[in-house]
């Protein structure tokens, strides 16, 4: 039986465009991924990185939100400590107001950039990552019916009652979202050195809560997919050039693909990369659907969650529509 399958958006800039260029092709994205069947469309948040253009995250959910029907859209993540839970309770209860059940909230603690950038954002409030809990307990509260008898509350938010995510990339998250009892999404993308550890802490430690009753895993993955394994190799040379890129502190827009990676890294590199990008799916339908399988069978995933940094924007659209021929066939 095949599992819910769903995008995470990096709102990638590629070389020799604009974010505007982007944001014209994540609603392509997004409607195309919509009539393939995808679930969710997410955006993450972050900050000062040439490469990617979704700092202000719910501007972008509302617009993707505004040129689809169906798919759920929404946060992955809203890194929480660079905000106050009041306003994000009014930003996502108004796109609850104007997109009913189409909307979720996904939470992370990470600062979502460098440290100085950080504290150009959160100012006096740079030690905000210690008040993570207790400020999704808060979010939790504007969010729902009960605090209507509050001297403070979100217009709109209030009885919204917006489903919230636990995001993650180390085991500290895992334990947060087992004892609220919330979905947990983990990045495995870029952070998959604890993911399986992780997850295990997350299903041994959940309590279930009044929106969940069983633990849920989603876990977000690197995918690659073309009609051979050659072309899928040769189209993730971009991935590689912009992990490097990650690598050695020299960011650049997401590159053209190459013919040999030997050409641009050395072997240290090569090495921290491919930790980066260990779980990572690239190749033709066969040898993805050989891995999807192993994958799930291994993990137990709920949901799998895929971004794909890819060049051309048609190879990037071929590539989801061939992931989710292979998710629906496993």
């Amino acid at each position: 039986m095949s599992i819910p399958f769903s995008v995470l958006d990096l709102a990638t800039v590629i070389q020799g465009k604009t974010p505007a260029d982007t944001f014209e092709n994540s609603v392509a994205l997004a409607q195309h991924a919509e009539k393939l069947g995808y679930t969710r469309y997410w955006f993450a948040e972050h900050h000062n990185m040439v490469s990617v253009a979704s700092s202000a995250t719910s501007v972008l959910i509302g617009h993707i939100a505004g040129h689809t029907k169906t798919i759920r859209v929404g946060s992955g993540g809203i890194m929480l400590p660079n905000h106050s839970p009041l306003i994000v309770a009014e930003q996502f209860g108004t796109l609850a107001t104007l997109y009913p059940n189409r909307i979720d909230l996904g939470l992370g603690r990470a600062p979502g950039t460098d440290q100085l950038t950080a504290m150009e954002i959160r100012g006096e409030r740079f030690s905000a990552p210690h008040s993570f809990p207790q400020d999704v307990l808060k979010l939790q509260k504007y969010l729902s019916s009960d605090n209507s008898l509050s001297k403070v509350r979100a217009i709109p938010g209030e009885g919204a009652e917006v489903p919230i995510w636990i995001l993650g990339s180390s085991t500290e998250s895992a334990h947060l979202a087992a004892s609220y009892g919330l979905p947990y999404a983990f990045a495995s993308h870029f952070a998959p050195t604890y993911f399986l550890e992780a997850i295990k802490i997350y299903r041994q430690n959940f309590r279930p809560s009044a929106t969940l009753q069983e633990p849920y895993v989603m876990s977000c993955v690197n995918v690659v997919a073309a009609d051979t394994d050659a072309e899928a190799e040769r189209l993730a040379t971009s991935l590689k050039q912009l992990f490097m890129g990650i690598v050695t502190g020299k960011r650049r827009l997401l590159q053209p693909p190459i013919d040999n990676m030997d050409d641009v890294w050395n072997d240290m590199e090569e090495e921290a990369v491919n930790q980066m990008l260990a779980v990572a799916f690239i190749g033709g339908p066969e040898k993805l659907t050989a891995q999807m399988e192993s994958f799930r069978a291994q993990t137990q995933i709920d949901e799998i969650m895929v971004t794909s940094h890819i060049y051309d924007h048609q190879a990037r659209l071929h590539s989801y529509k061939l992931f989710a021929e292979i998710v629906k066939s496993i």
